[in-house]
């Protein structure tokens, strides 16, 4: 018996956006950088530009460089496929979508000199998700209490102490997004 290997297009949502930011990588090194600017990263302009609703959606694909990229995607390869299998691809689109136009949102509101971009709202919205797996019965996983004492002690530690380009802000808000959309899909069910 000749079994052929095939390779499976495990997690279409997952994929297709890690394939996505590629791409959007790509373009903003042939453009210099023009491509983040007008497409994949958000911050505060004219609301009567139809760009800035579209980056609202979109700066979670940009990336400043590869290095900007190879971490976000790292952890959005390794956690989305179970959230994707979990949730299914419409949900997992739309948990992108919330956690985008959140953190765009709050970014432009808050930040207005300042510009956003990058999947780590998202991948930090998975984090918190992939910790509430054990959440059933009314009974909240003590991993899902410690990833989140963890995890909300170094973003506040960081915004405080280490001078970077990094939005902890960001982090945050989209662990809550994570926390929100969890506790949510738990109450449907």
């Amino acid at each position: 018996m000749n079994k052929k290997k095939v390779i499976d297009y495990n997690s279409p949502v997952i994929l297709t956006f890690a394939g996505v930011s590629l791409i959007a990588l790509v373009l903003n090194m042939l453009t210099g950088g023009i491509s983040n600017k007008l497409l994949f990263c958000v911050y505060r302009s004219s609301l009567l530009n139809p760009l800035t609703y579209i980056r609202l959606f979109t700066h979670v694909l940009g990336h400043a460089d590869i290095s900007h990229y190879l971490g976000n995607m790292m952890f959005f390869l390794l956690l989305g496929p179970g959230i994707e299998e979990k949730y299914g691809s419409k949900m997992t689109i739309s948990m992108i979508a919330i956690t985008a136009f959140v953190t765009g949102v709050i970014n432009c509101l808050l930040f207005p000199g300042t510009a956003l971009l990058g999947a780590s709202g998202v991948v930090f919205c998975f984090i918190i998700l992939s910790s509430m797996t054990g959440l059933k019965n009314g009974k909240i996983p003590l991993t899902l209490i410690l990833v989140c004492i963890l995890y909300i002690g170094q973003e506040v530690f960081n915004a405080l102490f280490v001078s970077d380009n990094v939005s902890q802000l960001t982090h945050i808000l989209g662990g809550a997004c994570g926390c929100f959309i969890g506790f949510a899909s738990v109450r449907k069910k």
